[in-house]
């Protein structure tokens, strides 16, 4: 019996030292740096202000979708002969991706914004005129769409559809806004931007939040009213008639020594926090790809069982099983004359595009991955993928920017409107007053003399990598010849190479759309098939989705191993 305890005893004394010696923090007490001993916090110490983060927060209309390894590319014959997208192994990380395509309601909300707040004092308001959709895509020289040119935008009977006639430029700028009026709302009711601010009547030009501003450099964000000297005029103003843009949790009092009175301390919720969300985007061409396969719906345990043609399961676009049986799975075109099938017995419910929600979504909760209308994603379009560059969250048109000036500090655009003019003659909007404006990293002018830091950048010389590896002048046999033939020929600079010789339409303005429309045949429904156009011109067949990165890591959060239930 002694010995029975003695044994139980050494037993319980080897756990507790084995597990004090794996502890996670070693000797060091809950609310110490692991670094230094210090107190969290304490004066003179390390102030860690991401004490209460658990995860991300959700923004509106995002489905989380958990990163993985996929095959991107074509799964079947190349019976169009493209050879645009042979199979390549790629790896995804987990991001967030709108639930649906942008509606036309949500996009109505957007130029209502713009149209209220950019309104200038001859009453025009060319901010607002660039981002309006080009509703005459619906025009057809032997149709009759006029219904459409009319009405298909702001009619309600279409305000859950997505809308269309949007260029990518737009689509771009739509994420951008976004961004702000999601992580204003935010702000607010975490109480770091005053109740009611974002809707008063202050909000005009210049005085807008914006996301990058409120981070980089907070007391120039609404036109240099989140201040100490905007909360000291709010309090003392008797007629209330100073509209106040700083919440109470980024007012820090100071108190005075003596006879001096109590002031006050303005400070923003910065990244430490955690709770500014990343900016919606649009997704990449690889998370697109990865988030309409869905192969979660035929994963095993840690492989995929098989491969997929479309969003669901099965080697058909028709529903198999219960009283829909027959019915198309998406909205696209059955054949020559045919979009919908015949009176009283519709295929797919729709003859042009189709409510958001109208068809199942797929594994990931996503709709309308197939079919309804086809979407930008952020690619400059190449006919080919380099993953011997990078087969992780692949994407070719990165531009590498600084917010840095000479000064040392970030600087606001205030009261200047940039525009980019395009080929077709309409002008979009670049940069609103109130954002930050920002610089390319170092020169694109491969003559240029490099600092030693920029010649010593693992990462490559050049800001501007829309180009990178596809035979461009840095990437020629004859490298540094200023006349060395490109590989692809810009098709809208005259100066370089003669209208008669453009050998093709793709260039560094050029986008990959991804995904089949309600004009397009069932070949058009497998993920892996890709199309481009210039990212200035829209179609009525073409619109969007945002997505945005996820922080941090969902390991925590993963599904039991196993089979799962579809």
């Amino acid at each position: 019996m002694l010995r029975k305890c003695i044994f139980t005893l050494t037993v319980l004394a080897s756990i507790i030292i084995v597990f004090t010696g794996c502890s996670r923090n070693g000797s060091v007490k809950s609310g110490e740096s692991s670094a230094t001993g210090w107190k969290i916090g304490e004066n003179g110490g390390f102030d860690y202000k991401g004490k209460d983060y658990k995860d991300q927060i959700q923004g509106p209309n995002l489905i989380l979708i958990h990163g993985g390894t996929f095959t991107k590319g074509r799964v079947q014959d190349d019976v169009m002969k493209d050879w645009n997208n042979a199979p390549t192994r790629m790896q995804v990380r987990s991001f967030y991706m709108d639930e649906t395509e942008v509606t036309n309601l949500m996009y109505i909300e957007y130029l209502d914004w713009l149209k209220r707040v950019f309104v200038q004092e001859d009453g025009t308001n060319p901010i607002y005129i660039s981002a309006l959709p080009d509703t005459l895509v619906w025009r057809n020289q032997l149709g009759y769409y006029d219904d459409m040119v009319n009405n298909y935008l702001r009619h309600p009977a279409f305000r859950t559809h997505p809308v269309v006639g949007v260029s990518w430029q737009q689509a771009n700028n739509f994420a951008k806004w976004r961004t702000n009026r999601v992580n204003e709302l935010i702000l607010e009711e975490k109480g770091w931007i005053a109740k009611g601010a974002r809707t008063s009547d202050a909000i005009k030009g210049r005085v807008n939040f914006d996301t990058e501003t409120y981070l980089k450099r907070p007391d120039l964000v609404y036109g240099e009213n989140y201040t100490a000297d905007n909360v000291r005029a709010a309090e003392n103003d008797t007629e209330d008639q100073t509209q106040s843009f700083v919440g109470r949790r980024a007012q820090i009092t100071v108190r005075g020594e003596g006879t001096e009175e109590d002031d006050v301390k303005v400070t923003n919720a910065s990244v430490e926090y955690g709770i500014v969300l990343p900016e919606y985007r649009l997704p990449t061409e690889s998370e697109w790809e990865y988030a309409a396969l869905g192969l979660a719906g035929i994963r095993e345990y840690n492989s995929y069982q098989g491969k997929k043609k479309y969003p669901w399961s099965g080697d058909t676009s028709r529903v198999t099983q219960s009283r829909n049986a027959g019915d198309q799975l998406a909205n696209f075109k059955q054949g020559r004359g045919d979009y919908s099938g015949v009176a009283g017995w519709s295929n797919d419910d729709a003859e042009i595009t189709a409510d958001v929600y109208q068809y199942p979504p797929n594994d990931f909760g996503l709709y309308g991955m197939a079919g309804n209308v086809s979407e930008w994603v952020a690619d400059v379009y190449r006919p080919l993928t380099n993953n011997e560059v990078s087969d992780m969250n692949y994407f070719r048109g990165n531009l590498f920017q600084t917010y840095i000036t000479e000064d040392g500090k970030a600087s606001v655009n205030n009261d200047v409107i940039n525009y980019d003019d395009n080929p077709n003659g309409r002008s979009v909007y670049s940069q609103l007053p109130g954002s930050i404006q920002k610089q390319n990293i170092v020169p694109n002018d491969f003559d240029s003399e490099f600092t030693n830091e920029q010649l010593l950048n693992t990462n490559g010389l050049a800001a501007d990598n829309l180009a990178y590896a596809d035979g461009d002048k840095l990437f020629q046999r004859e490298k540094g010849n200023p006349d060395g033939e490109e590989m692809y020929s810009n098709a809208f600079d005259e100066t370089r190479i003669a209208e008669e010789k453009r050998l093709t339409l793709v260039s560094n303005t050029t986008r990959v759309i991804k995904g089949a429309s309600w004009k397009d045949r069932a070949y058009w429904l497998d993920p892996a098939q890709r199309r481009y156009m210039p990212e200035f011109l829209a179609a009525d067949y073409i619109g969007f989705r945002c997505a945005m990165s996820y922080l941090g890591s969902t390991s925590e959060d993963r599904k039991p191993r196993g089979i799962p239930k579809n």
